[in-house]
């Protein structure tokens, strides 16, 4: 039978620490959603006991089911001299309801005697005080060996002692680290293996990837015999980064004979789920990157091309579609209106309905992501894009104009007030006396974005009052061309949501606030689509019951 291996993600964690990365709250709920239908085992939301964002998230996730993962919090063994019902951080992992917790503690005497400043004995008391506390109140432990292989290195007896300690108190998943991202396959393996011999539970590894080699340790660990494998989407990490699950997802799932993973992931996802996180990091996926880059399955021109139109495996390993990518051939599209149907479908458009502009809407998209744009974290922008193609969207308002300026008063803040004139679409004007559907009408705010944003919500809300709900989320700018300095290209990607659902959009121009407003404008459009659609199909139920009831 082949052994099961379990999935751990830690991109809303341990990869939140690397520089430049910070996720908001929607973003780490939304990114939560993602890993979950993935098909992640484990999802390690954050340390609760250690800033305000954290905790606030698992208050946010407290009564949310997941379908596949489970939620994990993660902290530190009790400080020295603390007693574990008095250690605030423990206390914080109790409370956070995460059915799973991950305790780190320290493996390496040369740790524990620079920083933590205590003797070795004292280090495996405060490990096995810590796991015991807390396996009453969780439904499950891990135990993360922070520096476990430099300490194998160095007194392999005592690393060992560390693990059985852990294991003593109730973990009941060891997995062993390599923090600084120095050790090689050749120490993973022995490691692990000696590890599997003397302790009677199942191991992990979580490996660092500052020698480039944490893709290659983890995949080492796991023909030694572990069976949880840590890491990040997109390798986001502290310094160098973690081990990349992008990689090592389809290593497992692809490469390796004798394992399996979690039945319901969904690796056709995996390029979605590299982008989303990008765009979430505010970071760019690399175009050479394994299995999801713009140009992993990429071939220009001479051999290559001649070779793979023949046949695609003289010069591919994989079918780019089993990870959602795309063959980038210069002599064919064909894969390209491959890659249009399959959004279409995932977007609920019948194949038969886009088919016929299935060439259409691959030219325009093409053009337009020439011009910058990018629909993997945009769906609601894609979606209005098929609408038009196909004659399905409905045009519920006309702008006419708009005007933004910025003020500032003696030493006072900044504000900004954006003007709007917008005309409601004959359908939809209200035959309320006082509702002209032509409207002009003013709104401030902090910044040009949230005054637009309140103009245009202010202007339509009298004939659609159901944008009352809607809120922007999450607001992000991405340079195109840092080379053309204040010339340069900029792409908006916008968050909105109404309580019940959220979706995004994308503005790309050389002006800012312009494309925030057509990221802004796509946003409202997109909600009414649905919206309206929505209520049209309850007063026909509506009117229906009653016919019937007559």
């Amino acid at each position: 039978m082949d052994k099961r291996i379990f999935l751990y993600d830690t991109t809303l964690r341990d990869g939140s620490q690397a520089v430049g990365v910070s996720f908001s709250l929607s973003d780490k709920l939304n990114l939560t959603c993602s890993l979950d239908e993935f098909g992640i085992d484990y999802i390690e939301g954050g340390w609760p006991g250690s800033n305000p964002k954290d905790a606030e998230y698992f208050m946010a996730m407290k009564g949310r089911k997941l379908e596949h993962a489970r939620l994990t919090a993660f902290g530190s063994t009790r400080r020295k001299g603390v007693r574990p019902e008095k250690d605030a951080n423990l206390v914080a992992l109790a409370a956070s309801a995460a059915p799973v917790v991950t305790v780190f503690g320290k493996c390496w005497p040369r740790h524990i005697s620079w920083a933590l400043r205590i003797e070795a004995e004292e280090n495996l008391e405060l490990i096995h005080d810590s796991l015991s506390w807390l396996s009453s109140r969780v439904e499950e432990l891990i135990f993360d060996a922070e520096h476990f292989f430099d300490g194998y290195a160095e007194d392999p007896a005592y690393a060992l002692r560390c693990l059985a300690a852990a294991g003593e108190a109730g973990a009941r998943f060891l997995v062993l680290c390599d923090t600084n991202g120095g050790a090689r396959p050749e120490l993973i393996r022995a490691a692990v293996l000696d590890a599997g011999r003397k302790l009677n539970l199942p191991l992990g590894i979580h490996a660092h990837n500052d020698s480039e080699l944490a893709v290659a340790n983890t995949l080492a660990a796991v023909q030694a015999g572990a069976v949880m494998v840590q890491g990040t989407v997109n390798g986001l990490g502290e310094r160098c980064g973690n081990a990349n699950l992008i990689s090592v997802i389809p290593a497992l799932k692809l490469k390796m004979e004798g394992f399996t993973l979690h039945p319901d992931l969904s690796l056709s996802r995996l390029c979605s789920l590299s982008r989303l996180v990008a765009e979430a990091a505010n970071t760019k996926v690399p175009a050479r990157q394994a299995y999801v880059g713009e140009h992993a399955f990429a071939h220009k021109g001479g051999v290559h091309v001649s070779a793979v139109n023949r046949d695609p495996r003289t010069y591919e390993h994989i079918e780019p579609c089993l990870v959602g990518n795309r063959r980038l051939v210069s002599v064919s599209e064909l894969s390209g209106r491959s890659n249009i149907l399959a959004q279409a479908r995932h977007l609920g458009f019948a194949e038969e309905t886009i088919k016929p502009h299935a060439e259409k809407l691959l030219e325009r998209v093409k053009n337009l992501e020439a011009l910058g744009y990018h629909y993997e974290g945009a769906a609601a922008s894609l979606e209005l894009l098929v609408l038009g193609e196909l004659g399905l969207q409905t045009r519920f308002f006309y702008v006419h104009g708009y005007r933004v300026w910025i003020w500032s008063e003696g030493e006072s803040k900044a504000r900004a007030e954006a003007t709007i004139k917008a005309e409601v679409a004959e359908g939809f004007q209200s035959c309320l006396a006082n509702a002209q559907p032509l409207v002009h009408i003013s709104a401030d705010g902090n910044g040009p974005v949230e005054a637009l944003d309140r103009a245009l919500r202010l202007a339509l809300e009298s004939f659609f009052p159901s944008l009352k709900k809607v809120r922007l989320l999450d607001y992000k700018v991405r340079i195109l061309d840092e080379a053309a300095a204040t010339r340069a290209t900029t792409r908006v990607l916008i968050q909105s949501g109404d309580g019940d659902s959220v979706w995004s959009t994308v503005g790309v121009s050389d002006n800012i606030i312009e494309a925030s407003w057509i990221a802004l404008l796509d946003a409202t459009q997109f909600f009414l689509e649905k919206n309206e659609k929505k209520n049209a199909k309850k007063v026909k139920r509506r009117r229906n019951d009653e016919a019937d009831h007559v």
